[in-house]
């Protein structure tokens, strides 16, 4: 199937769909797009990568290329969690360079369908206490996939695991919090890098500090209470946000702490979406003269071009996705079979966004 029939499919210029699929950095200016042209490869089969381009010239391989699917369990569209939007590009470039085939990019909704049981080569599967899964299903089947891995990208819901794994022989998990070695995975621990934030704030003077993000066994969460008791500052309730962790929440919230009579110095944004929100509602109302320090995790491209930029604790997405590659391919080949958890440091990037109190 031709670059030309996707565009034509999406829209969009052969050039475009090109340097989508064949480059982890390129970025589309219209949103959605660079999914949308996903979904129709995916959709026509095609394959961008080494193998498909052996298969034109006649090369047939002796075994199949190992295809990987990609589960993405925070939201139903990766346009809605930027971080795992480029945790998914790097992923796309690490594939293509180990000669592997990206196969089904799936959301939570999509790893289950409505068919009869007992159809060959699939496993029963009634989702327990899933939210919105209990809501749309009753009794839903897993196929089993045969020569093909799992890239998950977040939390994996408690209870579906053991599903997937009759599912898939091979899956690696990404994320900013640990499982309890479920599976392999490799992590940026969301607790250190909270905390590395909020001691940055305290060294900056602050003490009234603000939370904006989730709150529900949230990693990230538990490093900024652990920060503040590590220097005896109380926890006031009324500064914790719950949201979930758009921008959209960021600039809300940002608008009732604006509103507020007691306003923190210092705001701890769980994601560099919801920080975006937050400098967005500022700006709009920068004649109250009211300009908190804000500090976020993830280190997206557009943190870089937010007013003021955005102080952000960098997490290494290239890096992770390169180990978790890695370990997929390792496990395929039988290399090893206990589970491992690979833990990469975070780091500060000081820029615009923080300020001293002076108060």
């Amino acid at each position: 199937m031709s670059l030309k029939r996707i565009a034509e499919l999406t829209g969009t210029s052969v050039s475009t769909v090109s340097r989508v699929l064949n480059s982890s950095e390129h970025r589309c200016n219209q949103k959605g797009l660079a999914e949308r042209i996903w979904k129709t490869a995916e959709e026509l089969q095609y394959i961008p990568n080494a193998s498909a381009r052996e298969l034109r010239k006649g090369i047939v391989s002796k075994e199949a290329p190992f295809a990987v699917d990609v589960l993405q369990t925070r939201f139903d569209s990766m346009d809605k969690d930027i971080f795992f939007l480029e945790v998914f590009h790097c992923v796309i470039e690490e594939l293509m360079r180990n000669g592997c085939i990206l196969d089904q990019v799936l959301n939570l909704n999509d790893i289950v369908s409505l068919e009869q049981e007992g159809n060959t080569g699939s496993i029963p599967y009634r989702p327990q206490g899933s939210g919105l899964l209990d809501k749309q299903l009753n009794a839903a089947v897993i196929h089993r996939k045969k020569n093909t891995g799992l890239i998950v990208l977040g939390k994996c819901p408690a209870g579906l695991f053991g599903s997937l794994q009759k599912r898939y022989a091979y899956i690696v998990g990404i994320d900013r919090n640990p499982t309890d070695y479920e599976y392999d995975e490799v992590i940026c621990n969301g607790a250190a890098a909270a905390s590395m934030a909020v001691e940055y704030l305290i060294r900056l003077g602050h003490t009234s500090i603000a939370y904006i993000g989730d709150c529900n066994y949230e990693s990230r969460y538990i490093g900024y209470y652990q920060a503040l008791l590590n220097h005896k500052i109380p926890l006031r309730y009324n500064n914790v946000y719950q949201t979930s962790q758009t921008e959209q929440e960021g600039y809300r919230v940002m608008g009732e702490i604006i509103r507020d009579t007691v306003r923190p110095t210092a705001v701890f944004c769980a994601n560099d979406c919801t920080a975006i929100g937050v400098l967005k509602a500022l700006r709009q109302n920068k004649k109250r003269g009211y300009q908190p320090s804000v500090i976020s995790i993830d280190n997206i491209l557009e943190s870089q071009k937010t007013t003021p930029m955005l102080t952000t604790i960098d997490i290494p997405k290239k890096e992770m996705v390169h180990l978790a590659v890695l370990l997929l391919l390792d496990r395929r080949a039988g290399s090893h079979t206990e589970s491992i958890r690979i833990e990469l440091p975070c780091r500060l990037l000081e820029r615009e966004s923080c300020t001293y109190n002076n108060g």
